[in-house]
């Protein structure tokens, strides 16, 4: 773990923390007592980041997570939420919705707009019954989402009114620290060119498959203070999971070429007795700029599995080994800080 690990901006999050969008029924459905558990296992085990957003589940998410959080002393957790999307209530609305499933009967529609971030962050607080958010987030204004038309002017709504909104708030204390959540690397970089945020919450973009942010985007977090919180660390699950039917890398079925380098991965952590699980959860915090892992969780056990991977010693030797069998770029910097 790196000196910095941990702390965004002023805020101290720990080395690993609890994403919640399972619990907004991302895939399948998750009981109210499940949701409930998990949070609260998490943070009787020590976690005490818990990441949400409007989008899990239409504001399911954010009930549940409430629910808990408004039991626990407010220095007891770091919360952050997201947006960017807006949620209307709708009677027709379908249950199943952008992945998740049993939703919350509203629509969602986008606004990037500074009087929609104002509205984003107070129905936010009504949600989860709570009087201040520690990290906003602006959600999703990558090309990933909008598409390489629509991005550019979704982008440019979020610099010039959410992004204003939100540093207004961070100002006279509303919240403590502003960034992205997003799932592309170069959105990342270009919202650093164009103002001061924090960090960035990045899914995906620098784990055991996908280093893609190593070139650019984290050398420019280092050299001006901002902060990356590691998300979906699993890569939407093959990395929890391995190469196994079925498999899914970024929220799809997993390519031929990357099947292929899981199992040869699998392969180089069975000679040194390291679950890949274990592998892909330390492997980012080898790195100075991330300050935190977001792995999912749904129910307490994965709670728990997680904490335990997380906490797995692996030598320095089976580090080098990925490295050397070019199974992790070369210019990686490795867990433990030793080359």
């Amino acid at each position: 773990m790196t000196a910095s690990a941990g702390r965004f901006g002023a805020l101290e999050l720990g080395p690993i923390g609890l994403g919640t969008a399972p619990l907004g029924n991302l895939f399948a459905p998750v009981s109210e007592e499940d949701a409930m558990e998990t949070v609260r296992r998490a943070l009787a085990l020590g976690v005490h980041y818990v990441d949400t957003a409007p989008h899990y589940g239409n504001g399911l998410s954010e009930h549940r997570v409430g629910a808990v959080l408004r039991g626990i002393g407010r220095a007891g957790f770091v919360l952050s939420t997201k947006v960017g999307r807006l949620l209307t209530a709708d009677r027709a609305a379908p249950r199943d919705q952008h992945g998740y499933v049993g939703v919350l009967p509203f629509r969602q529609r986008f606004d990037y707009s500074h009087d929609g971030a104002l509205r984003s962050i107070e129905d936010s607080l009504q949600r989860l019954g709570l009087a201040r958010i520690d990290i906003a987030l602006i959600h999703d204004i990558d090309v990933f989402t909008h598409g390489p038309e629509a991005q550019p002017t979704r982008f440019h709504e979020a610099m010039d009114g959410a992004y204003r909104a939100l540093a207004r708030l961070k100002a006279d204390g509303t919240i403590g620290a502003i960034g992205l959540g997003v799932n592309d690397w170069r959105v990342c970089l270009d919202a650093l060119r164009h103002s001061d945020f924090d960090g960035f919450l990045l899914a995906g973009r620098y784990t055991l498959i996908d280093q893609s942010a190593l070139s650019e985007l984290l050398p420019a977090c280092e050299r001006r203070g901002a902060r990356v919180i590691l998300g979906g660390p699993y890569n939407s699950g093959i990395l929890a999971r391995g190469a196994i039917a079925g498999a899914t890398f970024d929220y799809r079925p997993a390519e031929p070429a990357i099947l292929e380098r899981v199992r040869a991965m699998t392969a180089v952590c069975a000679a040194f007795n390291v679950p890949l699980q274990a592998a892909a959860l330390q492997f980012p915090l080898g790195h100075p700029a991330i300050v935190t892992i977001l792995p999912g969780a749904r129910n307490p056990a994965e709670v728990e599995a997680n904490l335990r991977f997380a906490a797995h010693p692996i030598p320095g030797d089976f580090w080098r080994a990925l490295r050397d069998s070019g199974l992790i770029a070369p210019e990686a910097p490795l867990p433990g800080g030793k080359p």
